[in-house]
């Protein structure tokens, strides 16, 4: 009923009243979608708008990595995040050949990612996944993996080794890093 002339509501007012609910609720819902999409707008368009490029990192002193060997060298990521961890550091092998001469190899099989293990004794690392073979100096021996380890880029800077981290470098993207050795 009208609450002011005691008669039912009539099928206009009823109308108005449902339609504009009916709006209300859409645009409820329209503001809670919006309000859920910008964190996943912002996880997937950031790095595009805000692009962080690779940065020089110390892996330490010349007299740390004996010549004619390979060694392995955790590092902090220069483009890890506070909430990172463990995640937040990279791995690499510095093969020092001789002298001020090196090939820093990303750790990552260039196949599927995998960590790829270096053994002294075979002079070759080897990817457990899926059975892929690298040379000493990186080149792709047998195996799935289309190319040879990824190489970063380094120098060396007052007796100290340099090499430019960020990026984990992938097919697409390689990054600072380059193929590295001969392919088969």
């Amino acid at each position: 009923m009208n609450s002011q002339s005691g008669e039912p509501p009539t099928m206009e007012t009823a109308t108005t009243r449902r339609g504009f609910m009916e709006w209300f609720s859409w645009a409820l819902l329209g503001l809670g979608s919006v309000a859920m999409a910008i964190p996943i707008l912002g996880f997937f368009l950031g790095p595009i708008l805000k692009p962080r490029a690779d940065e020089w990192v110390d892996f330490g002193p010349l007299a740390d990595f004996p010549q004619n060997s390979t060694r392995l060298v955790d590092v902090l990521n220069p483009l890890r995040g506070a909430n990172d961890g463990m995640t937040g550091k990279v791995a690499a092998y510095v093969r020092r050949i001789e002298g001020e001469t090196f090939q820093i190899f990303s750790t990552h099989c260039t196949h599927l990612g995998c960590p790829v293990s270096w053994f002294k004794e075979s002079g070759l690392y080897m990817c457990p996944c899926h059975g892929g073979v690298y040379y000493e100096d990186g080149g792709h021996a047998s195996g799935p993996p289309p190319r040879g380890l990824y190489e970063f880029e380094h120098r060396v800077e007052k007796d100290r080794l340099m090499v430019k981290l960020g990026h984990l470098p992938t097919l697409q993207d390689p990054g600072s890093a380059h193929v590295s050795g001969k392919n088969s």
